[in-house]
């Protein structure tokens, strides 16, 4: 049974891994999109280049379907700026390395239903790959929302979190990885 106590289960070990900002939807109010595909598809130079980015995904109705198995999501916000010249991939490697532990810890737990999706593209390795049959750590890919079509701002935007366009390299990135639990 997953109750308030669950919820602070999980929110104690998302603190363990650094996450100090989740906040809780249902699963149906994820907002699935067929539009975000389109973006993947048509707006995004690395489309059909990654292993757990469109064309490699689930169809957008059967994304919405995955949503709608959990009743509980923890959207969890980080925020980052990038010094001048740092690169993001090795702030999300480290971000997503943290996610999997989370992940991990929540099943340990006793929540099999678990999975992390990541805050941004998978960059668990240098150069990805770009089918899921050759993917180096299977185990470990996780897609991003947007990659199972999520539209991430107004997602997040019911939930009271920021989510503004960005304009400049330096201005700080709001970034949210969900994890579905029940």
């Amino acid at each position: 049974m997953f109750d308030e106590d669950s919820r602070r289960l999980i929110e104690s070990l998302a603190q363990r891994q650094g996450f100090t900002d989740v906040r809780w939807v249902a699963g149906e109010d994820v907002v699935v999109e067929q539009w975000v595909r389109f973006k993947c598809s048509y707006a995004c130079d690395e489309y059909g280049t990654r292993a757990c980015c469109p064309p490699n995904t689930p169809s957008v109705s059967e994304c919405r379907e995955l949503f709608h198995c959990f009743e509980h999501v923890a959207v969890i916000h980080t925020e980052k700026t990038l010094a001048p010249g740092e690169d993001a991939r090795s702030w999300k490697r480290e971000a997503n390395a943290k996610m999997l532990e989370l992940e991990r810890q929540v099943f340990l737990a006793g929540y099999y239903k678990t999975l992390a999706l990541f805050a941004g593209d998978c960059s668990l390795c240098a150069k990805c790959v770009t089918t899921r049959a050759d993917c180096k750590n299977p185990g470990s890919a996780r897609p991003c929302p947007e990659a199972l079509a999520v539209d991430v701002f107004a997602t997040v935007r019911k939930l009271g979190l920021p989510a503004q366009v960005l304009v400049e390299r330096t201005q700080a990135m709001d970034r949210y990885a969900f994890l579905l639990v029940e």
